[in-house]
């Protein structure tokens, strides 16, 4: 799975692993869709199974130019560059977005999501009387998750690293999002909001020579609960890859019918017309997390007035969101011409 790559191709690498980080950020979208549509699903799945028994001996025998070349190392530092980048920034920046133009983020991404549909599906030619069943099955389970109510926060660290497996389904799985799943769980706020900004602080505080983070229990808390979160997240990449990387040598065709399914069902996440519903006390005050932000429950889905002019804006983003999946399709088809051409 390992291929020679051009300084370009790197460079392209670092944003696909921004643009999976930032989906994986986003409540109803995947990470994996990202890989899934940028070509690199496969490689990212195997060079995630080369994390193994083999790999750790290669490693304590100190032959890490071996260990580096037997996990595909080049093409896993790019990409986690890229979501550690998009952690930091284009996840933030998209905060800031849903914050104040919500309608219309969502709007794109119900756009991007149907471009993904149609990206994955326009060259599966295997629906027969096995695969279909799977891709309706998958269709129905992601329809359910989308209209499930989210359980009560839980910082047990057991449970935490329970979380992590679960959190890197979005990367692993196209059309599972991994925070969605966080959201019903109850610990969105914590690990993907409160955990993250903590160590953004502390990082900050640090280069400018401030150690005061230790002596603040609640800091060390919440940096001891990153930790356990990002080992389970660990463990989950590497066991899911397994799997997966079974699936998709023994079964492609049944599982991505499934994944067909599943990211078409999807779609009811990511529905733009809808209202946050947010966490509040018995006196009807809405809850807030330690960043003075509100805490989100879930959300409550309506139809548009095609009266007014919001509505067609959301109607353009979403033209745009299935406009940019159409052109990401155009320009990986340019580029294997102009492989062709040039060998």
């Amino acid at each position: 799975m390992q291929t020679q790559r051009t300084l370009s191709d790197k460079f392209f690498l670092v944003i696909k692993g921004l643009c999976m980080g930032a989906a994986n950020k986003v409540p109803g979208v995947s990470g994996g869709i990202v890989a899934f549509v940028g070509g690199f699903y496969e490689e990212f799945i195997y060079s995630l199974q080369k994390v193994n028994f083999k790999a750790f001996k290669l490693l304590f025998n100190g032959r890490f130019k071996s260990f580096f070349r037997y996990i595909n190392g080049a093409f896993l530092v790019l990409l986690i560059t890229g979501m550690l980048i998009s952690y930091f920034s284009v996840s933030r920046l998209l905060d800031y977005f849903l914050e104040r133009k919500e309608l219309y983020v969502w709007a794109a991404f119900f756009g991007m999501i149907i471009g993904s549909i149609y990206y994955i599906s326009k060259d599966f030619k295997d629906w027969n009387k096995k695969t279909i069943p799977l891709g309706i099955i998958g269709l129905l389970v992601g329809i359910g998750i989308s209209f499930l109510n989210p359980a009560k926060e839980n910082d047990n660290l057991w449970f935490i690293f329970f979380c992590g497996i679960i959190s890197v389904s979005g990367m692993t799985l196209p059309g599972l999002s991994g925070s969605f799943i966080l959201i019903l769980i109850g610990n969105y706020v914590l690990l993907l909001v409160d955990s993250v900004n903590s160590l953004y602080f502390t990082i900050a505080e640090v280069l400018q020579g401030d150690f005061s983070f230790w002596n603040n229990p609640q800091r060390l808390k919440t940096l001891k609960i990153l930790a356990v979160f990002t080992l389970g997240s660990a463990t989950g990449l590497v066991t899911l890859s397994h799997f997966l990387g079974f699936l998709l040598k023994h079964y492609k065709a049944h599982t991505t019918a499934i994944i067909i399914g599943f990211i078409t069902g999807s779609l009811g996440v990511l529905w733009p017309w809808k209202k946050t519903v947010f966490k509040t006390d018995l006196s009807g005050t809405v809850l807030l997390d330690s960043n003075g932000d509100s805490i989100i429950l879930n959300y409550k889905r309506y139809w548009p007035d095609i009266l007014v002019m919001e509505t067609w804006g959301a109607i353009f983003f979403i033209i745009f969101g299935i406009f940019v999946l159409l052109s990401l399709d155009w320009y990986g088809k340019n580029r294997k011409e102009k492989t062709r051409t040039n060998r």
